[in-house]
């Protein structure tokens, strides 16, 4: 059933390659983005891998007049949104250290305000882009969906406030739905090379950061912790690739499914990887040596995560296809001809 679908932070990197998933199975997106991190680049090129134009709001999900407008717009023109995909939000876990208020103001304030205007305009189907933070250091491997919620981070606690408003929600309106994603790591590209993660500030995530040093814009990578009890000393976790994610969140809409409820799926893998491992993997695909250097592990990190993915198959048909290899072969080839994130790409 091909609907409108409102993709709020869909100019990011995860979310410009939802929108490619979303017009190959039919769907219409509409995206809202504040271009803080985004980039309206990120949202042409996804619409011409789509073949369609998509439109882009630019502005804060944190705006009731904003969603206003554009909840409005669609139905007055007959073509109503029903189905939200939620990634709008702060995501750094060491700037959430330093900066809790600001985290919880656009993470759990701006989900509040969605839902109620999505109340007001009769969309009843919220997807969330949650996190695997949300279970902070897990007691055993892999984490299932019922493990304790424990997160050791402002930003976990962000989307761990967002989860348990939306449970109650669901509670309290049974005609309300709202399907939480719990991923874990997403790295690579789209494979054409003309989507990726460009990230608007210096990043403190792993693959990009692998990245940038193999194009020469960093000297060297940081390895953040050689002493954890894992196969190689460095932290493990479930990377898998930004379009395998993106295809998980279309499965996640209802279609004409009626009724509400709450439900969290883990999307990822099934497999943890070291930091070493990922390493190893780009330098093999880059054909380039990527010199690093060791540092204390950072607040807030854990010595591994990987999912239990049994759920989301179950539930959703969906299960990661792409391995490591191609994860690094696709983020490089975006890499290499895009340095600079959506300036003019290199021939």
């Amino acid at each position: 059933m091909s609907e409108r679908i409102l993709v709020t932070g869909g100019a990011g990197y995860i979310g410009s390659h939802i929108l490619v998933e979303l017009a190959k199975a039919g769907h219409r997106p509409v995206v809202l983005d504040n271009l803080a991190t985004g980039n309206a680049a990120a949202v042409a090129q996804a619409g011409l891998l789509a073949g369609m134009e998509i439109p882009l709001w630019r502005g804060d999900v944190r705006s009731a007049a904003t969603l206003r407008r554009i909840f409005e717009t669609w139905r007055r023109a007959g073509d109503p949104i029903r189905q939200v995909i939620h990634l709008a939000g702060m995501k750094s876990v060491p700037e959430s250290m330093a900066a809790p208020l600001q985290y919880y103001d656009v993470n759990l304030h701006g989900s509040t305000n969605l839902v109620r205007a999505m109340l007001a305009y009769d969309a009843r189907h919220l997807v969330f882009s949650s996190s695997a933070t949300v279970y902070g250091a897990p007691a055993r491997l892999p984490i299932r969906e019922t493990a304790a919620l424990s997160p050791c981070t402002p930003y976990g606690h962000s989307k761990r406030a967002v989860e348990q408003m939306l449970a109650d929600v669901c509670n309290a309106r049974a005609d309300f739905r709202a399907t939480v994603l719990r991923y874990f790591n997403p790295v690579g590209a789209h494979p054409s090379g003309r989507i990726g993660e460009a990230p608007a500030a210096p990043s403190s995530n792993l693959f990009p950061c692998i990245a940038q040093v193999a194009t020469g814009l960093r000297p060297h990578l940081v390895v953040f912790g050689r002493d954890y009890p894992t196969r190689d000393g460095t932290a493990v976790r479930d990377y898998l690739h930004v379009s395998d994610l993106a295809l998980g969140h279309v499965k996640a809409l209802c279609g004409d499914r009626p009724g509400g409820g709450w439900r969290a799926l883990n999307l990822g893998t099934g497999q943890g990887s070291t930091v070493m491992e990922l390493l190893d993997a780009f330098e093999r695909q880059a054909h380039a040596h990527i010199p690093y250097v060791t540092a204390q592990r950072r607040p807030g990190d854990v010595a591994e995560l990987w999912a239990d993915v049994a759920l989301a198959e179950q539930e959703l048909g969906w299960r990661a296809t792409r391995s490591l290899d191609q994860m690094c072969r696709d983020g490089w080839r975006w890499q290499a001809s895009h340095p600079d994130g959506y300036k003019e790409p290199r021939r």
